[in-house]
């Protein structure tokens, strides 16, 4: 191959996408590689320290470990009828505003579609309706509590 040959291969090669060509005939061998291959560094975490307590520390009690949200759900589902869960994780709100009221009571009957509460997740009010007529049995958070996914809401009665 001549070196005109050569230098319209370049050309091409440097034109297009292609980052590597190679030809091979049985007299010559042409290798044409564009860029350089990425380096991986890797590093090992730093090992942790132990925790160097100053004088007189005492480290504060070991809460006992609650029980699943699941096993939660069924206790209360168990115990009085069906359950409204909250779809996402978040903070009870059972009224609209800190001075209104609530959106439903105990004993209240309530629509398809009515709104029964509001749980916020990061900064969005998510209104949790009624997904049937039934009645309130039981609310089973307070106001501005944190609620885990599947957590129950309200116990209710079909009607």
């Amino acid at each position: 191959m001549d070196i005109k040959d050569l230098k319209l291969l370049i050309k091409i090669v440097t034109e297009t996408d292609i980052t590597e060509f190679e030809m091979d005939s049985s007299d010559e061998k042409i290798v044409i590689k564009r860029g350089h291959k990425p380096e991986y560094i890797t590093m090992a975490a730093p090992a942790m320290q132990p925790f160097a307590a100053s004088p007189g520390y005492v480290p504060p009690a070991v809460a006992p470990v609650a029980a699943p949200a699941a096993a939660t759900a069924q206790t209360v589902a168990d115990a009085a009828g069906d359950t409204v869960n909250s779809p996402i994780v978040g903070t009870f709100y059972a009224a609209p505003a800190p001075e209104a009221a609530p959106y439903v009571t105990v004993g209240q009957v309530v629509e398809k579609g009515q709104v029964l509460c509001i749980v916020e997740a990061m900064k969005l009010m998510n209104e949790i309706e009624a997904e049937c007529k039934c009645k309130i049995v039981k609310i089973c958070k307070e106001n501005a509590q944190a609620v885990e996914f599947g957590d129950p809401l309200f116990v209710i009665q079909k009607l």
